[in-house]
């Protein structure tokens, strides 16, 4: 992909997250529906759009560890390993410390999961945004998730804010990512392998 084309993208996804609406992007997953992870009122816009229940809570992605540790309660050398050390994708679930991010996101347990994503197209938005965003796959909820473009449900591609296009597709590890959950005497349980 041409990059002035990248950098038109990433600026548009960013002025579109700051309106509060909603993105269809490639993650280092799969593909997924985004929106900024503070605005309680883009979060909700993602649950009716997927037909999601609340209590399904969704995570979110940061583009460094000095990010995550704005909204998580710590990030000691384990949980650093487990999201930038792992070979796989992997979403660390972990306590808030502020109440920073939208009241509709965390889960019940005042947890929330986050992810460090290593694709370019990601990190340069987050970067740019200068704030978390909303990551979970670009599907009707119950539905198989998508592991490209083209395996997108047209419904949701016109429901969403903006969708990205497909030539910023990268190459992916085509499912979800690992699920560990930080557990409160600090060892680490497997949620999803």
């Amino acid at each position: 992909m041409h990059i002035v084309m990248c950098e038109d993208i990433i600026e548009k996804c960013c002025h579109k997250l700051s309106c509060g609406a909603t993105l269809l992007y490639p993650t280092d997953t799969i593909w997924g529906i985004g929106c900024d992870a503070t605005n309680a009122a883009a979060v909700e816009k993602i649950y009716s759009l997927k037909q999601r229940d609340h209590s399904k809570s969704m995570l979110i992605l940061c583009a460094d560890v000095d990010m995550v540790e704005r909204y998580v309660s710590s990030v000691d050398d384990n949980v650093r390993e487990l999201l930038l050390g792992s070979s796989r994708p992997t979403t660390v679930i972990m306590p808030l410390c502020k109440s920073l991010l939208a009241e509709n996101l965390s889960a019940s347990d005042g947890t929330i999961g986050v992810r460090i994503p290593k694709m370019d197209f990601c990190q340069q938005m987050l970067r740019h945004f200068g704030r978390p965003v909303v990551s979970t796959s670009a599907n009707l909820s119950g539905r198989p998730s998508p592991a490209s473009y083209a395996e997108i449900d047209e419904v949701l591609k016109r429901r969403v804010g903006f969708c990205v296009p497909p030539e910023c597709e990268e190459k992916t590890a085509g499912r979800s990512s690992r699920i560990v959950k930080l557990l409160s005497d600090g060892s680490v349980c497997v949620i999803r392998d």
